[in-house]
């Protein structure tokens, strides 16, 4: 079965410079720098996935095109600069986007999927249609939202649907299996 990490909407609106900084922001970067190099050392290739509003609908909070709010945290591009970017306008990472086709293409059957935020696209990625398909593990220590209650009932809510598992357990099983 092959892993991939999946790293939802790390932009720069979310941190405390942007225009709707999260909770716990700079910690989650943190744990998914952590998080990217040991998948990079076992050979799981890396997905970073980018919101970009759709301007036809006008301008958003956050998340406009051709801001400095829009892009992928430098950190996180430092972390994984070879990585596919796939763009969205909607909540689900898979809907009218071409992650579907970049994982096929990666030959992935196990996703790994970390993010921002956690009760919005995290979530309406791992209850995507198209991501039943793939099995599927939620890493909550490398997801975040606007306040850690939220944080954690979005995690309560798909608990009974997805698996739930810290980032070093999820990889430590793709080492024990290749050992």
């Amino acid at each position: 079965m092959r892993q991939a990490l999946i790293v939802i909407d790390l932009q720069n609106d979310y941190f405390a410079d942007g225009a709707f900084p999260l909770w716990n922001a700079e910690a989650v970067l943190a744990r998914t720098e952590v998080a990217i190099l040991e998948a990079q050392h076992r050979g799981i290739p890396v997905v970073l996935v980018q919101h970009v509003c759709d301007s036809r609908k006008g301008p958003s909070p956050f998340f406009n095109a051709a801001t400095q709010g829009v892009a992928l945290h430098a950190r996180l591009r430092a972390a994984a600069p070879d990585a596919p970017v796939v763009v969205k306008a909607f909540a689900d990472s898979f809907h009218q986007t071409t992650l579907d086709e970049t994982l096929q293409a990666l030959g992935v059957s196990e996703l790994l999927l970390c993010g921002m935020m956690t009760q919005n696209c995290v979530t309406h990625t791992a209850l995507s249609k198209v991501a039943e398909r793939y099995a599927l593990k939620v890493l909550p220590d490398l997801c975040t939202t606007v306040t850690e209650m939220v944080h954690e009932i979005a995690l309560s809510g798909m608990s009974n649907r997805v698996a739930l598992v810290p980032s070093e357990e999820a990889l430590a099983k793709k080492a024990a299996a290749t050992a």
